[in-house]
């Protein structure tokens, strides 16, 4: 049976975003026609927007929407790529580490505490203040599994997921007890943002999604061969001139920026990162530099597909985005949990 290249692979991923995008642009509580949207889009090139509501409505708020989806669905599986392939587990998901739970409590910590604590200095940083907030937690949640873990000089990976779980444990009873504490409005808004929401999308935020994606992508290529080595085991990668103490080091920032940088902006999404590169497997190859690229893909779809429906079930109103990965995403975790030990006895699931 004759093998398709990757490059076929990555033509039809690249088609299938691209309608995903086009699809995505047209659908939610205001349909906007296809002819509509190409006038819009080359008024917006021309430097000519018109001053109708719809098409503010189109540049303002739903294409930076669909752009900021398929950015965080990217950043979110190629983050699940990386840690799978660290972990040699397909059941493992990027926030492990604590990233996501931490930023998830920064944020609680704002709502709740934000206006007593920081007053006037706050209101001066206006929108960036919730981003800032969860990207901080989410990064000294991460810095706190990493010490934790780095015993005399080393990295021991069995400690990291030990510590990843009490960690994560640790900043669930903290936004827990935000929660308790928080008025109503506040404890709504605490809810929402743990269950994922893209209903804040601007331009600035799509820029900065941008940035961490791209780059956490181009770097994610560069130690795409490495981790391809070190699904041998550390010592056979040591052997082939793998600096693995180096490459935990580096895997687990770079997990951390990619998503820390889109959980700060659009709330927790769960599951992305895990079934996105295992789908990938299935279909493929366990070869890293085809997961990374072809996760990145395949989760900037299904997240907008994800995201259409949550735009759509509940019109005018939004279904929370986090409720139907998680549906989605479940079973499928439990799916893999059955095969994980009969795929581990015919050479693991990089084999």
């Amino acid at each position: 049976m004759k093998k398709i290249p990757f490059h076929s692979y990555y033509t039809a991923l690249g088609l299938l975003l691209l309608l995903s995008l086009i699809v995505a642009a047209r659908v939610g509580a205001v349909p906007i026609a296809y002819d509509r949207i190409l006038l819009f889009l080359r008024h917006a090139f021309s430097g000519k927007t018109g001053p109708s509501i719809e098409e503010r409505l189109f540049l303002e708020i739903r294409l930076p929407r669909v752009l900021l989806c398929a950015l965080t669905g990217a950043s979110l599986s190629v983050g699940g790529a990386l840690m799978q392939a660290l972990f040699r587990n397909p059941i493992v998901e990027p926030g492990l580490v604590g990233t996501s739970s931490g930023a998830a409590l920064g944020a609680a910590f704002v709502f709740v505490m934000g206006k007593d604590l920081g007053g006037a200095r706050l209101d001066a940083l206006g929108p960036f203040v919730l981003p800032l907030a969860a990207f901080a937690g989410g990064g000294l949640a991460t810095l706190l599994v990493y010490r934790l873990s780095n015993v005399y000089g080393k990295v021991n990976v069995n400690t990291l997921l030990l510590a990843g779980i009490a960690v994560n444990a640790l900043a669930a009873g903290g936004t827990g007890f935000f929660s308790y504490i928080a008025r109503d409005p506040q404890a709504r808004s605490i809810v929402f943002w743990n269950l994922g929401t893209l209903s804040g999308a601007d331009w600035t935020s799509t820029g900065i999604v941008a940035f961490s994606t791209f780059t956490g992508i181009g770097l994610s290529l560069r130690y795409s061969r490495a981790l391809n080595a070190l699904l041998l085991g550390e010592t056979e990668a040591g052997y082939l001139g793998v600096d693995t103490r180096r490459l935990k080091t580096r895997i687990l920032l770079l997990n951390t920026f990619l998503v820390a940088v889109a959980t700060s902006v659009v709330g927790v999404i769960s599951f992305v990162g895990l079934i996105v590169p295992h789908i990938l497997r299935l279909l493929k190859s366990s070869d890293n530099r085809w997961l990374i690229i072809g996760s990145a893909l395949l989760g900037a779809i299904l997240l907008n597909v994800a995201d259409m429906l949550a735009r759509v079930i509940v019109a005018p109103s939004e279904f929370p985005i986090g409720v139907i990965t998680a549906f989605a995403g479940a079973p499928v975790f439990l799916f893999l949990l059955t095969r994980a030990g009969r795929r581990q006895q015919k050479g693991g699931f990089y084999a």
